[in-house]
């Protein structure tokens, strides 16, 4: 694979963690700004509709600058971002600072489609797990170093380190992407036609569907472990930690399961542990080993489907796959931003730990696009 997937997958890994490292700390941040848990949750919400909505207008807007341009303004806007959180001290502009970042976000689908056009068909799939390998490190190392020195040192340490560590990775692209690298740029030319396409749509929509069941758990990922089995900062950062190596697995198993099996094959299996897994969480209370087990599993799976996905757009109408990524990212973020708006206000009805139920509902209409698909 070239060098340059490995800086993308590390750049991924920060990404992740300023965005979803949070999770581990809402608690945290509720008590030092003054809300409750469920409004903190927000503070997810408020990433996932930015990355959402002005990543791909971002991704337009760039369409005419060198990839690597973008990679650096990705880069630098989300460590503003990251900086007005670490400084803030009233939760608006905590929100504001959260907006910041997810229009940084616009670095990963140039990365994935720069990962597309680096290497041949055959590869391709690997070649976007290795990319997106950073976002599941952050679950074996931002959110489980995030929790920590959360509990340990306040949560504006992790936040502000995420922001210094945002400028340096953009200074690693400064210096070790090449200024002529070449990849499609976005482009609304031909877009419409290729969102007619029903495998698009469909594709899309599952991802909607699986970010939704997800994250209605895993915005509240701290107040729902601790809700199953009570346990230590340090504890749960090893909980998580787990859950991120599964993570890791999924993306690799992903990535090698599309270029042997196929994508729509490999997701059927994935969708089925993921809601099966779902299903399971709630009766894991008490049972510290069974709630880390299922939540491994869960990690596998859901980690999985981001390749596959990838894979089934690009090959669709490989010459919108830029903004078709773009599109799935946004869609990736409009369930994040959705399981987190419907988890909070639900965990004051079923509670934290039924919270996997309701998200189960959300994976089981993602199968329903895949009823009529066809590999």
């Amino acid at each position: 694979m070239p060098r340059l997937l490995y800086l993308l997958a590390l750049c991924n890994l920060v990404i992740g963690t300023g965005a979803f490292g949070l999770a581990g700390v809402l608690q945290a941040i509720s008590a030092s700004l003054g809300v409750g848990v469920p409004v903190a949750g927000q503070l997810m919400t408020a990433y996932a509709f930015a990355t959402a909505l002005l990543a791909p207008l971002l991704l337009l807007a760039t369409g005419g600058w060198s990839r690597k341009s973008v990679l650096q303004f990705g880069l630098l806007l989300f460590a503003v971002g990251a900086t007005v959180c670490a400084v803030s001290q009233h939760f608006t502009w905590m929100l504001l600072g959260r907006v910041m970042m997810g229009a940084g976000a616009v670095f990963t689908p140039v990365a994935a489609s720069l990962a597309v056009a680096l290497v041949p068909p055959e590869r391709r799939g690997r070649a976007l797990s290795l990319t997106f390998l950073g976002m599941s490190m952050s679950y074996v190392v931002g959110l489980p170093l995030t929790a920590w020195l959360g509990w340990r040192l306040g949560w504006r340490c992790p936040v502000a380190t995420v922001a210094g560590l945002s400028a340096l990775m953009c200074g690693l692209v400064t210096w070790r992407v090449p200024q002529h690298l070449t990849a499609p740029g976005a482009s609304l030319a031909g877009l419409t036609s290729a969102l007619r396409l029903p495998m698009v749509r469909r594709t899309l929509g599952l991802t909607l569907c699986y970010f939704s069941a997800i994250f209605t758990v895993f915005a509240y990922i701290g107040p729902v472990l601790q809700s199953l089995v009570p346990m230590d900062s340090t504890q749960l950062s090893l909980t998580l930690m787990a859950f991120g190596v599964a993570g890791m697995v999924g993306t690799v198993s992903g990535g090698w399961a599309t270029d042997r099996y196929g994508a729509l094959p490999t997701l059927r299996w994935q969708l089925a542990v993921l809601t099966l897994t779902m299903l399971l969480v709630p009766l894991t209370a008490g049972h510290a080993a069974w709630m880390a087990g299922v939540f491994m599993m869960w990690g596998v799976a859901g980690f999985g489907m981001m390749t596959p996905q990838q894979m089934r757009l690009s090959t669709a109408s490989p010459a919108q796959a830029p903004m078709l990524m773009s599109l799935n990212a946004s869609m990736l973020y409009f369930g994040t931003a959705l399981g987190a708006a419907v988890g909070g206000p639900a965990s004051q009805v079923v509670g934290f730990q039924h919270l996997a139920w309701l998200g189960a509902g959300f994976a089981g209409l993602g199968a329903l696009t895949l009823l009529r698909s066809r590999p």
